[in-house]
């Protein structure tokens, strides 16, 4: 299983934190020098890198003589756009010892959610891999309110594993990997060494974020194998502690923790679907609608619709869920909210009469909706 990282040719490798800083006092040079060269030798080798960086926050506190990660959402980005500066400046300058240009791209959830910027993205860094650029990610931290406090890199990651396509995912952290038990707690704790990306008793394994500096824990990386693996990429947990990890990994060593998943990967549309993070309302679906579609790929009507709630537009992403709230499937939605609280229950030739327009026969069609595997 270990060659899909030997023959893996695009990598989206994530650094946190703690990887980047000296004891929580702002960046650590020497260990951006050893990423960096670990990078390099990736490219040289052939393949294609995409940086997603955290340490723009603990860089700018340290800037500004923080000593302590404020709470308050406009500090937060104050702090991200002072750090953000040295963050980019010192990958920058490693990489011009090695005559190789970076580019720096920052993201919102927003840019996923939106199709055309989406795609743009996509574009964009398609061409910066063609021309042999490092792209270097980040969180647009400085314009966003609720990424700081609920977003985090490990899922940035992933959507950009999605972006590009990419085969391989490496979450470095201070951990060696997943194992059956938490190693800070249980010395008889055991590395797993491949788990299924999809197995729900895998989250069970993951405990909290142990940084005060990091937004992320194991479970954060679990979700964003788990939205790797909707792309076909496999997923590497594992420690950035380890000399030559990178090089380690691409050869094949069993070093941490590999996530994977059988499933076949959806296609761009049903991804980029799948990929939003943000549902705007609910719509609970009876048993008869759960069945059609898990088992007949059917598209959502209104009479299979038991409940409404959330407010949302015409063309905005709802999920369906049954009566126990287990999300079933997730689309883009042909009413408005309130014009779905009309039609709850409703055979489609009501429609016209209800709503006093001819709508489209289905509340979700299925080309705009994406049905989860647990079902």
């Amino acid at each position: 299983m270990r060659e899909r990282l030997t023959k893996g040719k695009r990598w989206v490798v994530k650094v946190g934190s703690t990887l980047l800083t000296a004891n929580g006092q702002g960046l650590d040079h020497a260990l951006i020098e050893q990423w960096s060269a670990q990078i390099e030798s990736l490219m040289a080798d052939g393949c294609e890198v995409v940086l997603v960086s955290s340490g723009s926050i603990a860089e700018g506190m340290t800037r500004l003589g923080w000593h302590k990660k404020p709470s308050v959402v406009h500090q937060l980005q104050a702090a991200a756009a002072v750090g953000q500066m040295g963050l980019i400046q010192a990958y920058e300058s490693v990489f011009k010892q090695f005559n190789r240009q970076t580019a720096q791209v920052l993201l919102t959830h927003e840019d996923m959610a939106n199709r055309r910027r989406y795609l743009n993205a996509r574009a964009t860094l398609n061409t910066l891999l063609e021309l042999g650029v490092l792209p270097i990610v980040n969180e647009n931290d400085t314009v966003t309110t609720d990424e700081i406090k609920l977003g985090d890199n490990d899922t940035l990651a992933a959507l950009v594993v999605s972006l590009i396509d990419a085969d391989v995912l490496v979450l470095l952290t201070d951990q060696d990997g997943l194992f059956d038990k938490d190693p800070r707690t249980n010395k008889d704790a055991n590395l797993l060494d491949k788990a299924n990306a999809n197995d729900p008793a895998i989250r069970a394994l993951a405990g909290p974020s142990g940084s005060q500096l990091g937004s992320g824990g194991m479970v954060t990386k679990i979700q964003a194998a788990e939205r790797a693996a909707k792309n076909g990429a496999t997923t590497i947990i594992a420690s950035g502690n380890e000399p030559d990890v990178l090089q380690r990994l691409k050869q094949g060593e069993h070093l941490g923790t590999m996530l994977v998943s059988e499933q076949k990967p959806q296609d761009a549309r049903k991804r980029w679907l799948s990929n939003q993070l943000r549902v705007r309302g609910t719509l609970t679906i009876d048993a008869g609608a759960v069945k059609n579609l898990h088992e007949r790929g059917s598209s959502l009507l209104a009479v299979g619709i038991t409940r409404c709630t959330g407010e949302f537009l015409r063309g905005e992403l709802v999920a369906c869920v049954d009566s126990n709230g287990t999300e079933h499937a997730r689309g883009l939605i042909n009413y408005s909210a309130e014009d779905t609280r009309s039609l709850i229950g409703q055979p489609t030739g009501m429609i016209e009469q209800l709503l006093g327009y001819a709508g489209e026969p289905e509340i979700i069609h299925r080309d705009n909706m994406v049905v989860s595997t647990n079902g």
